[in-house]
């Protein structure tokens, strides 16, 4: 029997990251110290998604497949010893989804080699992993140019007396971003109460669904920006330019087990109150302007004008009213965006070819890995178990997120009866 020194899957110029509908082509390459007697060499090309109900379990609770495709590249004989390249084509689905890959499933996509030996014989295999990316268009999502607006209102409580409310409003200039474009978000504040409120916090937050023997849903903040609250009887806006990083794209259209979902929620600690804006990540950027922009950080909007007169002089003289001019909040801080990751192979085949510039080209591929928040959607289950120092502990209560699942762009849309 021969010795084999070389057995691997090698795809056409380095690339790792396709097209639905695109050829994949590439060679099985083997190197023999000597002769080796096989009765074939095949090459598959396998695309499917698992799901399972633990977290970083190989053993899926429910698979899909998308594409399982073979080759026969030589039949019975003997390879002499020396160097031999056996070259493959595939034609990928035009249906295949993104790949993807989280803590309870993944959608993989791997070219796998296989030297069937005689009777006896150890089978020699090899693989190589690639990557499928299906473009998200945001134009091609409906209503996706109108403004997105949420509100919601709040009483301060004092001992069981109502001593005023808070109106909060949230808008962001478009409903969906390309990685590496600019969020602008505006948050009013109108504070008709003697107390001042808590800090207010904006974060963007990833709801990745996976379809098990039920719903899991995996919820993480991405990136988190806190300002500073709102003085009594005052008017207030805080305004945001939050970039958005390297992350997978919204939904997975052709994949009916994993489902991902983008929020802007904005929320006040005192009162608490909460306003969720629906927000889409894709890969083309929209090709005209928003309907309503919102002003920038270099506009006189966005100016700090100086201060009302302090609040104890207004309870003096008896009005309890707004003070104009608005009130600009400050920031407070601003966390780095969450662990997100792409594809090494991915990510220099990206800086090789150039296709990284954000609103022309798709961006690098983004594979998201570890969890952050699991939760089941009958609450009987509790959180799954998970490891990693962003898991946070099994008591939720404390945490600004509701534990049902946040809704869906169109119900968000959709007029309330």
């Amino acid at each position: 029997m021969g010795r084999l020194q070389l057995f691997e899957v090698r795809l056409s110029h380095g690339r790792v990251v396709y097209g639905p509908g695109e050829a994949l082509a590439g060679a099985v390459c083997v190197r023999l110290g000597a002769p080796l007697p096989f009765r074939a060499i095949r090459v598959t090309c396998t695309g499917s998604c698992g799901v399972s109900n633990k977290v970083h379990d190989a053993t899926w609770a429910v698979e899909e497949g998308y594409f399982n495709s073979s080759l026969s590249l030589a039949d019975k004989g003997s390879l002499p010893a020396g160097e031999h390249t056996f070259p493959f084509q595939f034609l990928l689905p035009a249906t295949a989804p993104t790949s993807f890959e989280g803590p309870f499933g993944k959608i993989a996509y791997q070219v796998r080699a296989t030297i069937d030996t005689p009777r006896f014989s150890k089978d020699h295999t090899c693989s190589r992993v690639f990557y499928i990316l299906s473009p998200l268009n945001l134009n091609s999502i409906p209503d996706i140019e109108k403004p997105n607006i949420a509100s919601a209102t709040k009483k301060f409580s004092y001992k069981l007396l109502k001593t005023g409310g808070v109106a909060l409003m949230a808008s962001t200039d478009l409903r969906g971003y390309v990685v590496g474009q600019v969020l602008r978000l505006q948050v009013d504040i109108e504070n008709q109460s003697g107390k001042d409120t808590g800090p207010v916090v904006a974060s963007l937050l990833q709801k990745v669904s996976y379809k098990a023997r039920r719903w899991i849903y995996d919820v993480r903040t991405v990136v988190e920006v806190e300002g500073a609250g709102a003085k009594a009887w005052r008017r207030a806006e805080w305004q945001q330019q939050i970039l958005v990083p390297p992350l997978p794209q919204s939904a997975l259209p052709g994949c009916s087990l994993i489902h991902v979902d983008y929020y802007m929620q904005v929320s006040l600690k005192a009162p608490e109150a909460t306003v969720t804006l629906p927000v889409f990540i894709g890969n083309i950027a929209l090709n005209h302007a928003p309907l309503s922009l919102l002003p920038g950080p270099g506009s006189p909007q966005s100016q700090v004008v100086p201060s009302a007169p302090p609040q104890d002089e207004v309870e003096a003289a008896g009005v309890p009213h707004f003070m104009d001019p608005t009130v600009v909040l400050s920031t407070k801080s601003h966390s780095p965006p969450g662990p997100f990751s792409s594809p090494p192979d991915a990510l220099e085949h990206c800086a090789q070819d150039h296709s990284c510039v954000p609103h022309s080209l798709p961006p690098p591929l983004c594979i998201s890995r570890d969890a952050t928040v699991p939760y089941f959607t009958d609450g009987s289950g509790g959180s799954a178990p998970a490891t990693g120092s962003l898991i946070l502990p099994p008591e939720y209560s404390s945490w600004g997120y509701p534990h049902e699942a946040p809704p869906s762009y169109e119900q968000s849309c959709s007029p309330r009866s």
